[in-house]
């Protein structure tokens, strides 16, 4: 006989009401889903934050059935925050999702002005005094970005760039080398030229008379 205990379900009715988010909010991300039921649950009493979680990529609400009250004023909350859930500004994690971006290219792409901030945002970290300040995107922005392919154009601009400056750090550094090169057989061969040009000079400055 096993010893394994399982939580007995409720067999209380429940209610339920779910919402479909539409792929212009969620640009095809699952990072984005969460983050919209994150910030849906921020606009909730904490006593229901809880009750709303999200199931196949839907946001779906439970609640006893005791509960009529506060579920349908939930869920008034809930249908009026999706209004313009489409135009939430993209937090940093969520757009290197969408974009498929490594965080290294979103902060260098950010810094040359390829990749556009809305703005930023700082919150506090949970069970934290500090505060963190990031950038933003403008959701429009990116769903551009992702339907012109615009990540792969910027990858092989890079790989450009990076190509012809190893070129030119490899010529510099072979140049380098031939002026020390050229230096070194000079010190240890004196022109000879150099050397008649030094004697004259010197029979010149003594047929002055000036050693005499």
């Amino acid at each position: 006989m096993s010893n394994s205990k399982t939580k007995p379900k409720s067999d209380d009715p429940e209610l339920i009401r779910g919402w479909s988010l539409p792929v212009e909010a969620t640009l095809g991300s699952a990072v984005r889903v969460k983050g919209i039921l994150q910030e849906i649950r921020s606009r909730l009493s904490p006593a229901v934050r809880k009750s709303l979680d999200t199931q196949s990529g839907e946001l779906v609400l439970v609640m006893p059935e005791a509960s009529k009250t506060a579920f349908r004023a939930t869920s008034s909350i809930i249908s009026e925050s999706l209004r313009c859930i489409a135009d939430l500004p993209i937090i940093p994690r969520e757009i290197e999702d969408i974009l498929g971006l490594r965080a290294s290219e979103r902060k260098r792409w950010l810094e040359d002005g390829r990749l556009p901030s809305a703005g930023t945002r700082t919150v506090r970290l949970r069970g934290r005094a500090r505060r963190i300040t990031f950038h933003v995107f403008d959701p429009r922005v990116i769903e551009d970005l992702l339907d012109r392919g615009a990540v792969d154009e910027w990858r092989e601009e890079d790989a450009a760039a990076k190509a012809e400056n190893r070129r030119r750090a490899a010529y510099q550094a072979k140049l380098t080398r031939s002026l020390k090169k050229q230096e070194k057989s000079k010190q240890a061969d004196p022109d000879t030229d150099d050397a008649v040009i030094g004697l004259n000079a010197w029979d010149e400055f003594g047929s002055t008379g000036l050693l005499r």
